[in-house]
């Protein structure tokens, strides 16, 4: 059985149901009640504004709104209910970020052909966007033993297919300062923040050499569309034209195995080392290989994951300092075991592997008992 992280839990949002009158009316906007959830007198302003825009702007009244899924940033989503159909509306705070880079990448997605949220209407000014609904599975639930295989082999289908067809006219470049700056957060944000480590002038050298050689490996690949969250959490199970895509707005233009590593070296699950080497190499042998053979592509798949799994541990450590959200902290020991299993076979590694082990990994079990509700 994989290592797995317990269902996630997205109680934490606020779903509401309204009473409203039978036959929708664009002129008014019924009134709503007390969320019973929690007992407030009224919605804050935010699910106000969202409430206005279901009633006037796509006419619909007598509706149920519930929450769909969490996520690590500023986004809400919302599974709206109106009669018989079901679809997901997606609240992006203007004030905190655009929703165009979203529909940018859902239209070059959709063009593809693999299964991504359909934009039904859009409200750019104030942050609303209403999508089909591609279900309630996500793979990090639905994925076991038994039908890993499949579904893997699935979602590697569907990467392959928007590596060759999506367009990447104009995207942004997974460049050089942001590849240091994603290490970073492993640095100011696990190390200094979460753990209170600090290295010294020397130690600090070698970290930058180890960053250096692992944005040389990034940046030395074929460079493709990368959606940058391509894992469990991000893919649904869906009954057609699987899997479902969520969560792309950040694509950039990248390394062939930064999706095949965010995917197969997941934060969430973990695989037996042997499964994943052979998912990805039956991505391999679909690939154009005339300029690399299988040696250096696994280095790229493996390096790779060391460059992600820095980044998304320090995104973890800040989540719960900037965010006030601890439910990732749980994850980090996952996603440093990935680097931790490279010992043998990256010397290369070997500083920032020895700090992991002797000085990270000792820290955060301190730390997660500090942290424990």
């Amino acid at each position: 059985m994989p290592e797995i992280q317990h269902k996630f839990d997205d109680s934490y949002f606020v779903g509401n149901n309204f009473k409203k009158a039978q036959h929708p009316d664009r002129d008014h906007v019924p009134a709503y009640q007390t969320n019973h959830l929690t007992g407030l007198p009224a919605m804050p302003d935010r699910l106000e504004q969202l409430h206005i825009w279901i009633c006037k702007s796509l006419g619909m009244n007598d509706y149920k709104l519930q929450p769909a899924s969490g996520d690590a940033s500023f986004r809400r989503y919302f599974r709206l209910q109106f009669g018989i159909q079901s679809f997901i509306v997606m609240d992006v705070p203007p004030d905190r970020e655009s929703c165009e880079p979203f529909i940018d990448i859902a239209n070059r997605l959709l063009a593809t052909g693999v299964h991504v949220p359909e934009i039904l209407e859009v409200d750019t000014a104030n942050g609303f966007i209403l999508l089909s609904d591609l279900g309630s599975c996500l793979y990090l639930a639905g994925l076991n033993d038994e039908n890993a295989d499949t579904l893997y082999d699935d979602a590697l289908a569907a990467l392959l297919t928007i590596q060759q067809r999506a367009d990447i006219t104009n995207m942004p470049l997974y460049s050089d300062s942001l590849l240091q700056s994603e290490m970073n957060l492993f640095t100011d944000w696990l190390l200094g923040r979460h753990l209170k480590i600090h290295l010294n002038d020397d130690q600090r050298h070698t970290l930058n050499n180890v960053f250096d050689m692992l944005k040389e490996n990034a940046l030395t690949q074929p460079q493709v569309f990368v959606h940058r969250d391509y894992h469990s959490r991000n893919l649904m199970v869906c009954e057609e034209h699987n899997p479902g895509i969520l969560d792309f707005q950040d694509a950039v233009i990248g390394p062939v195995t930064y999706d095949l590593v965010s995917l197969l070296k997941d934060c969430y699950i973990k695989w037996p080392p042997d499964k994943v080497n052979a998912w990805a190499l039956d991505f391999y042998y679909q690939l154009d290989k005339s300029e690399f053979d299988e040696s250096r592509f696994l280095r790229w798949f493996d390096l790779m994951g060391v460059q992600r799994h820095l980044k998304a541990s320090g995104i973890f450590a800040r989540l719960y300092h900037r965010d006030n959200k601890n439910g990732y902290l749980k994850d980090i020991p996952r996603t440093l075991s990935y680097i931790t299993d490279l010992q043998a076979d990256y010397p290369e590694l070997g500083f920032l592997i020895a700090l992991l082990n002797n000085d990270v990994i000792p820290a955060l079990e301190g730390a997660s008992q500090e942290c424990a509700p």
